[in-house]
This record gives structure tokens, C-alpha cells and sequence, in this order.
């Protein structure tokens, strides 16, 4: 590969966000010393940015949602985050609240970041979260679920907009009692 097409290759993709070992799939690089100078002589230069260690992007006006699904991996963005823009809850949400194998807020570039510990079988099981434009984000009946099963006593402002019946073949995966009953209560509201 040329000079110029290194840097060529991930200012031509379409995702805004970049790991370390994402670059070095990108580039076919083996050596990785090699492509850790190159990233910190781009970092240099102004050609790309550094978020934090290890996750680049093409410029400050990355997409905040894309990183949240990044920083820790795997994750998908739900909770508050989805049940607002959903309209099941009615409060203003400043944080990114994503599903992720740990519990950890992180602030990055004036953004926070709020990850929710999923049970792995939970938070690897695709049913019910979509693949957007290198985004993965829980459908409205999955962060319902999700929320439901951090806090069982969970309160939504409005459940009209759910599919009863799509929760109801999601809710087997969580393998709880307590949050079948749960949603069988809210269901009847």
C-alpha cells in the first residue's frame, strides 16, 4: 500500500469511529507498532482524532452513539437512551445509556456515557436489536425489556406505543419469574 492510501482507506469509509484493531484490519497491517506510529503521526498532523486510547476518529464531528457502541464491546444502545426517543418515557435524557457486559459511566468530549451490565447470553442474542449504519440499537420492545430487568419496579410514562406481542417473544431470553410477571401486569394496563 502506498503512503497516502493509508490514511485514504479510513477517511473514505463510512463509519465515523475506529479501533486500534479495526485500523490494522483496514490497512492489512501485521506489524502493529508500525500502525500505532502511523495513527500518532496522523493525530500529529490534525488528519484524524484521538478520543481516547486505542479509538480514533475522522474528525470532533464523530457520531456520539457510534462510539458509545465501541468503547466496550459488545454493546448496544438502550435503556432511557431508546425509551425516550420511543416516547415510553417522558424525561429528558442527556446520557447514552448502552447494554454492555459491565456497569461504568464514562465522559468523553462533554458526553456521558452510561453502560448497564446485560447478562452475556442477554447481551449477545440479536433478537430484538437492529444493525444501523454501524450502530446497534435495541427496538423500543428490547430496552423495555432490558430496563425491566435492572429494575423490576421500573416506571413508564406511556406503554401504548409497544408491540405486546414482540415483547412477549423476546422476554423467554431473560429467563426470569419475576420479569414475566412484571410484564404481564404492564400488559394489562
Amino acid at each position: 500500500m502506498k503512503k497516502g492510501d493509508y490514511l485514504n482507506l479510513i477517511l473514505r469509509s463510512d463509519k465515523t469511529i475506529f479501533t486500534l484493531k479495526e485500523i490494522i484490519l483496514l490497512w492489512r497491517e501485521e506489524n502493529t507498532d508500525a500502525a500505532r506510529v502511523r495513527l500518532n503521526y496522523y493525530v500529529k498532523n490534525g488528519d484524524l482524532y484521538r478520543i481516547r486510547k486505542g479509538i480514533y476518529a475522522k474528525n470532533k464531528g464523530y457520531n456520539k452513539s457510534e462510539l458509545a457502541t465501541r468503547i466496550f464491546t459488545p454493546a448496544y444502545i438502550s435503556f432511557e437512551t431508546v425509551l425516550a426517543r420511543e416516547g415510553l418515557i417522558f424525561q429528558f435524557q442527556t446520557a447514552l445509556t448502552v447494554a454492555s457486559y459491565l456497569t461504568r459511566n464514562v465522559s468523553i468530549d462533554g458526553q456521558t456515557y452510561s453502560y448497564r451490565r446485560i447478562k452475556d447470553t442477554i447481551l449477545t442474542n440479536p433478537i430484538g436489536v437492529n444493525q444501523e449504519n454501524s450502530l446497534s440499537i435495541a427496538t423500543k420492545e428490547r430496552a423495555f425489556l432490558d430496563a425491566l430487568y435492572n429494575h423490576s419496579d421500573y416506571y413508564f410514562d406511556n406503554l401504548r406505543p409497544l408491540n405486546w406481542d414482540l415483547v412477549f417473544s423476546i422476554l423467554p431470553l431473560y429467563r426470569n419469574k419475576k420479569m414475566n410477571r412484571r410484564a404481564r401486569e404492564l400488559s394489562q394496563l
